[in-house]
């Protein structure tokens, strides 16, 4: 009877165990704390309606971080967000990390975890247009990822042939190279279509066509711009996995695109942001120009400037919007 009760025994506890494993993971699964990793891909970690405020990458963020109210920090996949007020407005603040694919995936991450009404980019851009300066802040109506191409062959010397099945490539080409639109589909229309520009949202264009007297530095560290800097909003702006350091290239994206600016990530959080149905807008400012200018690239002398006039005016834009 001993030994029979015994294997009775064992028997059962294998299921209650697992059973009781299953319910401690799933509690666990739901649990978060400020600071913490949350494990549940579906939590929501504020139920605040918030602006999404994000940079690229440090030197970008610092300025509104010591704007910011009431910080509370999140932590999850290691981005670290801050919750908090800004001129008055709800935000939660974090670093999309530098390039397409990272902020590609940063922006759905605080689309999943928070509730944001609007996202608003702040950073530095190299400058494309040859009538802006380093220092100046654009604010560009739309975005296109100029480095989405075809790689085509050389058909005779010199001259470049997209296969014909490929009829999307109609942009200019450089070389080899023929920039394309990209594929999307959205909340609003689940069909895939084929986009090249995603365009700020209007209302906020508006908005920030009202900025005045914001007080654009030209000056930092010990060194100095020989122009004032200017706020232009309006045009367009590009963005590519690429930093880009070329005269020609750059020459050739100003033809092609009529972008004042072109940067790593802005395209790609416009086009997370068509496709969740989300208003977005992006404020760069320029750290160097792209290639154009005399001598090297300018970015390491003139990154905080721009950096702070970006962020400048992206404040002076919260405090505005309604």
């Amino acid at each position: 009877m001993k030994n029979h009760t015994s294997s009775l025994l064992r028997r059962l506890r294998a299921p209650v165990l697992a059973a009781t494993l299953g319910m401690l993971l799933a509690g666990c699964a739901g649990v978060y704390k400020s600071g913490a990793v949350s494990i549940n891909s579906g939590t929501r970690l504020d139920d605040t309606p918030r602006i999404a405020v994000l940079s690229a990458f440090e030197p970008e963020l610092k300025l509104l971080l010591t704007r910011l109210q009431g910080p509370v920090k999140h932590s999850v996949n290691g981005v670290e967000f801050t919750t908090g007020t800004l001129e008055g407005k709800p935000v939660v603040l974090f670093l999309s990390g530098i390039s397409m694919t990272n902020a590609t995936m940063n922006t759905q991450l605080v689309l999943n975890r928070f509730r944001i009404t609007n996202i608003v980019f702040s950073g530095i851009a190299g400058g494309v247009n040859p009538q802006l300066h380093v220092g100046d802040v654009t604010v560009p109506a739309q975005w296109g990822q100029y480095l989405e191409v075809l790689m085509a062959r050389e058909t005779a010397p010199g001259k470049y042939t997209a296969p014909p099945f490929i009829t999307d490539a109609t942009l200019p080409n450089f070389g080899m190279m023929f920039p394309r639109p990209v594929e999307v589909r959205s909340a609003a229309n689940p069909q895939i279509v084929r986009k090249f520009w995603f365009e700020a949202d209007p209302k906020m264009l508006e908005v920030a066509r009202s900025i005045r007297n914001v007080d654009l530095a030209n000056c930092g560290a010990g060194k100095c711009l020989p122009r004032k800097p200017q706020l232009v909003v309006g045009g367009n702006g590009v963005s590519g996995q690429a930093f880009m350091d070329n005269k020609d290239y750059r020459e050739y994206t100003y033809r092609t695109f009529q972008a004042n600016v072109l940067d790593m990530e802005t395209a790609a959080v416009g086009m997370v942001a068509y496709s969740n149905g989300v208003p977005f807008i992006a404020f760069r400012s320029l750290s160097d120009l792209a290639g154009g200018g005399d001598g090297e690239n300018e970015m390491g002398t003139f990154m905080s400037i721009a950096a702070d006039n970006s962020a400048k005016v992206m404040l002076a834009f919260l405090a505005a919007w309604k």
